[in-house]
């Protein structure tokens, strides 16, 4: 049996401005807003992604790394 390493830091970059800052996402939720601390815009995710982190981030959500059922999205971030 094989354990999954889950990565709890990622980079996020604002696609309006490029501020790019390492953060620390939830193990057991995702995150669906992000203020930018460069321009201060609200980001979302894109269209078939469930959080900030799958749309923006350099790594994907935890539940999106287990390939769990991502907050009621249906598995819309499990691609």
């Amino acid at each position: 049996m094989s354990e999954t390493t889950i990565t709890q830091k990622s980079v996020i970059t604002c696609p309006h401005c490029g501020f790019s800052k390492e953060e620390l996402m939830p193990l057991d939720a995702c995150q669906y807003f992000y203020v930018c601390e460069g321009c201060e815009r609200r980001l979302r995710p894109q269209p078939g992604d469930c959080c900030v982190f799958c749309s923006y981030g350099t790594v994907k959500c935890p539940p999106v790394q287990t390939e769990q059922p991502c907050c009621g999205s249906a598995g819309l971030g499990n691609k």
